[in-house]
Parts: C-alpha cells; structure tokens; sequence
C-alpha cells in the first residue's frame, strides 16, 4: 500500500465517525416522514461502510470499479433522503439523511487519483444533492456543502499526489545509494586486481618495445577508461553528458558543461548510440589512432552535439552513394535515430578538412 496506506485508514476512520453522526441524527430528530427507511438506509450505510473499509485496504482491489460503487453506493443514500425525511428534510439546518457520509467516496477519489478526480467526485456528489432540492419547489438551495466538498476533494488530492511523488523520490534513492555500494564494492575488487594488471602491461609493453609498446599503450588507454568508468557517481536518469563522457579515451576528447544536459532516458541513450555510431564510422574511415571530438551543449530549447574528426573530409556524393548501395550506417544509425526524436543531422566537410557531424534534438518535453 506504501505511502497511501494512511490516507486509506484516515478515509475508514472519517467513514465509521460519520456513520455513528448520521445515526445520532436520526435518533434526534422526530420528525422524519419514515424512520423505518432512515434506519434501513442507515443500515445499508453500516454494511457498505465495512466492506469498503476492507476493500480499499486490498491493493488488488482498489481501483476504478470499487470507487464507482461506491460513488454509487453514496448517491443512492443521498437520493433516497427525501422519502425517508420528508418534508422536513428542507427545513433550515436540517442535513441529509447520510449526513457527512457523502464525502467518503470523495476523499478516496481524491486519493486515487489526485486533485482532478477529487473535483469530479465533489462535483458528483454536490449535482446530486442540488438536484434534490431544486426538484422541490420552495426548497432552499445550498452550496455551502458543495463548495467544501470541492475543497475537500482538491486539497486531500494534492496532498495525496504530493505524498506519493515523495515516495517515488525517495525510492530512486534509496535504489542509487544500493548501486554506489556496489559500485564501491566492485571498484575496490577492481582496483585490487585489473587496474594493477592493466598497469603492469602498460610499463612492461613500454619497456620492451616494438609490439608489445602497442599492447601498453592500449592496456594505458582501458586502464584509464576504467578508472574513469569506477569513479563515476550515479547521474540522473537521462544525463546526456554522463552517456558521452564514456566515449572518452586517449584518442577522443568529450567537452560537455559543467550542468547536466538532461533529457527523456530513451531519448538520451538514443542520441549517445548515434554519437557512438559517428565514432565507429571515425574509426573505419579515417584509422583507429584518428583523432576525434564531441562537444556538447544547450541553446536555448535544443541540444546540439557535434562529433568532429581529423580525417579527409567526404567527397562528395559519397553519402548519398553509400545509402544506394546499402550501406546504411549513416541513415540509419544517425540519422534515421535523430530523426524519429524530431532532430536534424548535419554534415560538414570538405577536401583536406575532416568531418564535423551536428546534432539537434529539442530539449523541451517534445522530445
């Protein structure tokens, strides 16, 4: 039930309270046109009253169905005050035959599903009862009880979805401390052992030359990739910045700012996959020790990521050829991947002066 467990048993306290009133009632007044109705009402509100309690405190109960009996539940109660009453029904300060009853199904809307749904059931619930008394000519009409039952149902609404969003902020962090722990606790294995490893390969390639140099300086290059990977803390759920860092090496350099570049998770994991596929394209086309760029930054509402090489640059043509003979990793692996989020893909090149590749992608919830 989590954090809507206490709203629940408030809910259940607020419905038997207003039973034992709307009896007490009963009992006062004399006036009634049929007590023996007022009492069979009362007790249909007795038995409803315990088997909501029990339901509402069922997680796989609870949910639209339940709430619609017992708005409808209310409503009838609410309706049948006038044969029960009577004409004394609309006498002044006289209230319905359920009373404060027929704000119970109000509160749990408001609950379930916040201030809007809280309005509705108050909205409900006051038609019902102004209906009654405009059908009567003469009767008074009031909304004293209307307008706090639309309070009612808005201000427990927004307490209940402000509850439960500090319950799901909370979880996430109790879930990222976890992953720190066990990112502490695997940095350390690793520290003891691979780091130790990569760095003996590295001094040792150096020291005898030739190709085992080669093997050094790669075993450098994870070693410090890995090192950076350990030492990373948890980022936001879809930090853009946090996914290009990764790419960073001895022979790719990432700038980012210094603030989060945050965007919808998926959003994010699908602009890093076409960052990484524009790396792999530097790494086939122009050499695997070619130098290579990403900057990333935020203007405005767009995000822009570009990822530049040292190479040749494109002739020209040569994208559109490459698409007509099937090779599509550049229309679909970006290209086709920006333009589904509703990003553009640019391509800067020329003879002799690399290839700089430009990504837009809106930063605002269109993305």
């Amino acid at each position: 039930m989590g954090i809507e467990g206490p709203f629940w048993r408030a809910i259940a306290v607020f419905r038997v309270a207003s039973l034992v009133y709307a009896g007490i009632l009963l009992i006062q007044h004399d006036g009634y046109a049929r007590p023996a109705l007022g009492w069979l009402v009362i007790g249909l509100m007795a038995l409803w009253t315990a088997a909501s309690i029990f339901l509402y405190s069922v997680d796989a109960v609870r949910g639209w169905p339940l709430l619609v009996i017992d708005m409808l539940v209310t409503v009838a109660c609410l309706l049948a005050s006038p044969y029960a009453q009577g004409r004394f029904q609309f006498a002044q300060g006289v209230m319905p035959l359920p009373a404060t009853w027929v704000a119970a199904p109000v509160l749990a809307w408001a609950v379930y599903g916040g201030r809007r749904l809280g309005a509705v059931g108050a909205a409900i619930v006051a038609a019902a009862d102004v209906w009654l008394r405009v059908r009567t000519p003469g009767a008074p009409v009031y909304l004293n009880g209307a307008v706090l039952l639309f309070l009612a149902g808005v201000v427990v609404g927004h307490v209940a979805r402000l509850a439960k969003q500090a319950e799901e902020r909370m979880q996430r962090a109790i879930e990222m401390e976890a992953a720190q722990r066990e990112r502490d606790r695997l940095s350390r294995g690793i520290h003891d052992s691979v780091l130790q490893v990569l760095a003996l390969v590295q001094r040792r390639g150096q020291e005898i030359g030739g190709e085992a140099a080669e093997l050094g300086r790669l075993a450098g290059e994870q070693e410090a990739a890995l090192r950076d990977l350990i030492s990373m803390r948890p980022a936001p759920s879809g930090d853009l910045r946090t996914l290009l860092t990764r790419y960073g090496s001895a022979t790719v350099t990432v700038s980012t700012p210094a603030t989060p570049i945050v965007l919808p998770p998926a959003t994010a994991e699908e602009v890093a996959a076409a960052v990484g596929a524009a790396l792999d394209n530097v790494r086939t086309h122009v050499g695997r020790d070619a130098r290579a760029w990403v900057f990333a930054e935020t203007v405005d509402d767009t995000v822009i990521v570009s990822v530049r090489d040292e190479g040749d640059g494109i002739p020209d043509g040569r994208l559109q050829q490459a698409e007509r003979d099937g090779r599509l990793g550049v229309a679909q692996s970006i290209k086709g991947r920006i333009t589904d989020l509703g990003g553009t893909v640019t391509y800067v090149t020329g003879p002799g002066e690399g290839t700089e590749v430009e990504i837009r992608i809106p930063a605002g919830e269109s993305a």
